[in-house]
């Protein structure tokens, strides 16, 4: 049986969600972000222990069709965003229309109903954090974050850098007290 679960969106999230259910008894097969496949077949009272032991987490259970794709449009993201160093070689329309088989416009339509902001919002949001991390970070030079972070130019990523969080990248970088935030909370 597949479980789907909202807020599940990196490997620590994962690894909580295992537990709740290996110590819930359940044999899990596989644990994907915002999906666990487990061997057993749960009634809606098993289920609606899981979802109270999940929420005490951040957690909840996804029962609806809508509800399921708009969490995999953001899981998509996220795991682009913060799991790949390699620049997206596709838009992000096409890849997300490959990877989730429905026309973009469909898609689009569905998220912004669902979360009150378009796609392109969410996934600059989501590169904006990932920035905040390289710089804190302090690895890469502001030139270096921009090329791997799929930007044309370091006036680019400065100036949506900017407009998202009122500071020049350089700033932040000196005072780093914009804390960054949960990815759950975007």
């Amino acid at each position: 049986m597949k479980v789907h679960v909202k807020n599940m969106v990196c490997h620590r999230c994962k690894l909580a969600v295992e537990q709740v259910l290996t110590s819930s008894g359940y044999h899990v097969q596989q644990v994907e972000l915002g999906e666990v496949t487990i061997d057993e077949n749960l009634s809606n009272e098993q289920l609606k222990v899981l979802d109270a032991q999940l929420k005490h987490l951040g957690f909840e259970l996804i029962d609806d069709r809508k509800a399921k794709l708009v969490e995999k449009i953001k899981n998509l993201i996220v795991d682009r965003v913060h799991h790949h160093q390699d620049v997206l070689s596709i838009n992000l329309s096409d890849y997300l229309a490959d990877q989730l088989h429905y026309e973009y416009n469909y898609l689009s339509n569905l998220f912004s109903e669902a979360e009150g902001i378009t796609i392109e919002k969410y996934y600059i949001s989501q590169k904006i954090e990932k920035v905040k991390e390289l710089l804190i970070y302090d690895e890469l030079t502001l030139s270096e974050i921009a090329y791997r972070m799929g930007y044309s130019s370091v006036a680019y990523l400065s100036n949506q850098f900017k407009k998202e969080t009122g500071f020049t990248p350089s700033h932040f970088k000196a005072i780093k007290a914009n804390k960054r935030r949960n990815i759950e909370e975007l």
